[in-house]
């Protein structure tokens, strides 16, 4: 009955191009629930489904695909077995795994026919994004936050990318203010996650993304005592799984620690000193107060269920942190734990440092629901959105399979004026893009060809590149004019084999504008086959020149762990901008050097990923349904 029904509402032609389709879908999350629903019950043939994450009590919400019995169950697996009781005849694969992993690549791509997807972060976003082009597989790409939504469609070479338009910095907290001047909760909470938690049980030496430690003359001086405190939290360490480790870190963190601030007299002339919390006081007031329970989640607690869940969290973390170290041989690195906002006891950790902090510096304690959303990076998600853009996303890829892309928009979801739904005509292709702007090759290699192979024997005399070009495997350089000592090496001594792919970049501007970059998709050929040449390389006609002051800045950082904010955790004159990726805003999108559209006195930006700027200079840049809040400035 209901196969009946699609055919007459799409016409038989349109049905079995569905039928007969291959396609994936990357994440199983709000939106990923409802799209591999719509895919299902509209017919499509064969649906991968790939999500790294587990499910979490906060999930069930919006996910409906999922109940409580599938809690900390992989939810690309439980996604496939649920939607199978929609459609069983459904062909349906499913991978707990990343899509960033080796095993995904070029040529796994290269057999869909259309790829969806419903992330939550913007480095898989632009990891799938580049491998649809080098597959030359049309994506459509979503994204909703609260009642703002954003569908995409991608072809490469035809439309604008998901890099085409520059995404937003992420924002950083100066160092000095995290760790000496805090005025928000959310520093309390980046000083916990990035700082002390790290630090205390087995960072690795990196600083955390949302800490500026650029040496400033405001930072330097702060940057040097934290590195000095960082390594008497390494001795501090060695107390771990005694009775005493827990008073020793309390003593340093808020007895020593504040009392050294306290001494900072000029910092305290226009505000009030921090106090300090005193130990024995606070185990004292604290006799009878037990540790806060689950269903005490949403509200803030005292200063003495602070102090108790401060205890009660970093014994058990100190407890996973030796099972570990006792499971490790002599030659392992130190364990490593890390937040995780589905983690209760670093996020209890977190919750109750951050909040005993506040109080120090006299500020507003969070409830551990609040500390989630801002240190989890957390946009509150609506059902109901993430349904709509799902159901965009189907009828966008009706558009794709007809291989009808004229007909195909870029749809937003906006909660504002008298309609709910706007689009606008799909781009061309930003000539500025280093992405998508790139010239693509099929390089055969037999398995012992050398860089010389390539550079000697192909590149230069059968494409005319110079000496001034550089090869590269993703960001890796393993050629360039400095590096002669690669030249006899292997390609495959630098990972490069069959299905894998490689960079040339042409570097050579000095007497006219270089190459736009070559993107060769590397297959191997058998020793045994008679061998022309050690490397052959096919590419579609000459290799287009970079359009003058095309070069684009480098990419961006992962913007996966930057920490967000609500309304109420910062002062009207300090608000934040919440930025994600999806939609809002009306008019026409801008590119670099296009005159700005007003639209009432606003003037309006739409692009996943890019800002929307406003009379009172607020920008907003949209991301997914749970992890894509970046908070930044004006």
């Amino acid at each position: 009955m209901r196969a009946s029904t699609i055919k007459r509402s799409l016409g038989a032609e349109l049905t079995h191009k569905i039928k007969e389709s291959r396609v994936l879908l990357v994440g199983a999350g709000g939106i990923g629930c409802e799209l591999l629903k719509n895919l299902v019950l509209t017919g499509f043939g064969e649906v991968h489904i790939i999500d790294l994450d587990t499910i979490d009590l906060s999930n069930l919400n919006r996910q409906f695909l999922f109940r409580h019995e599938h809690i900390k169950k992989p939810k690309a697996l439980v996604a496939k077995e649920v939607a199978h009781n929609f459609q069983p005849t459904a062909k349906l694969e499913a991978y707990h795994a990343n899509i960033m992993d080796s095993q995904f690549s070029v040529g796994w791509f290269k057999s869909f026919d259309v790829v969806f997807n419903a992330l939550d972060n913007l480095a898989a976003r632009r990891h799938v994004n580049s491998m649809c082009l080098s597959a030359g597989v049309p994506l459509i790409e979503s994204g909703t936050t609260g009642f703002n939504g954003q569908v995409q469609v991608i072809k490469g070479g035809e439309t604008e990318c998901y890099d085409c338009n520059p995404k937003a910095t992420p924002k950083t907290f100066a160092i000095c203010t995290i760790r000496t001047t805090p005025t928000q909760p959310i520093h309390c909470i980046v000083w916990a996650k990035s700082y002390l938690l790290p630090h205390l049980l087995g960072a690795s030496e990196e600083e955390a993304a949302e800490l500026d430690t650029t040496e400033s003359s405001e930072n330097a001086d702060e940057i040097a005592n934290l590195r000095k405190e960082a390594q008497t939290l390494k001795e501090v360490r060695k107390a771990m799984g005694t009775d005493q480790f827990f008073e020793t870190v309390f003593r340093m963190v808020f007895e020593a620690d504040i009392e050294r601030l306290r001494a900072m007299e000029d910092a305290w002339r226009n505000r009030e000193p921090p106090r300090v919390l005193a130990f024995k006081d606070l185990l004292e007031r604290s006799q009878s107060t037990v540790v806060p329970s689950s269903s005490a989640d949403q509200r803030s607690w005292t200063v003495e269920e602070n102090f108790m869940m401060f205890k009660d969290s970093l014994t058990r973390l100190s407890k996973r942190y030796k099972e570990i170290q006792d499971r490790a041989s002599p030659e392992d690195p130190e364990p490593i734990l890390t937040f995780d906002k589905d983690d209760e006891d670093t996020l209890d950790f977190v919750t109750a440092t951050a909040n005993l902090r506040a109080e120090a510096f006299h500020m507003s304690l969070t409830s551990k629901f609040d500390t989630k959303q801002m240190a989890g990076n957390i946009i509150p998600a609506i059902a109901t959105t993430n349904a709509m853009t799902a159901s965009l996303c189907v009828l966008q890829s009706f558009k794709v399979l007809r291989n009808d892309l004229s007909s195909a928009k870029t749809v937003f979801l906006e909660r504002s004026g008298q309609r709910a739904i706007n689009s606008e005509a799909l781009r061309p292709p930003n000539k500025k893009c280093e992405v998508c702007n790139v010239a693509r090759g099929i390089l055969t290699i037999t398995p012992n060809a050398t860089v010389e192979n390539l550079v000697q024997g192909v590149l230069q005399p059968d494409l005319g590149y110079t000496d001034e070009l550089c090869i590269r495997v993703g960001q890796e350089i393993i050629y360039g004019p400095d590096m002669e000592e690669n030249i006899s090496m292997k390609l495959s001594e630098f990972g490069i084999k069959h299905d894998t792919t490689l960079t040339v970049v042409d570097e050579d501007d000095r007497e006219q504008d270089p190459r736009i970059n070559l993107e060769c998709w590397v297959t191997e050929r058998n020793e045994s086959e008679p061998p022309s040449k050690p490397i052959t390389l096919e590419v579609k006609g000459e290799i287009p020149r970079m359009p003058a002051l095309a070069k684009v800045d480098a990419p961006l950082a992962d913007y996966a762990d930057v920490p967000t904010a609500t309304e109420s955790t910062l002062p009207d004159e300090e608000a934040p901008v919440i930025v994600t990726d999806g939609a809002n805003g009306l008019g026409k999108r801008k590119r670099e050097g296009e005159e700005e559209p007003v639209t009432n006195g606003h003037v309006d930006k739409k692009v996943a990923g890019e800002s929307l700027q406003t009379t009172n200079d607020a920008v907003v840049v949209v991301d997914d349904d749970e992890n894509g809040a970046i908070v930044i400035d004006d």
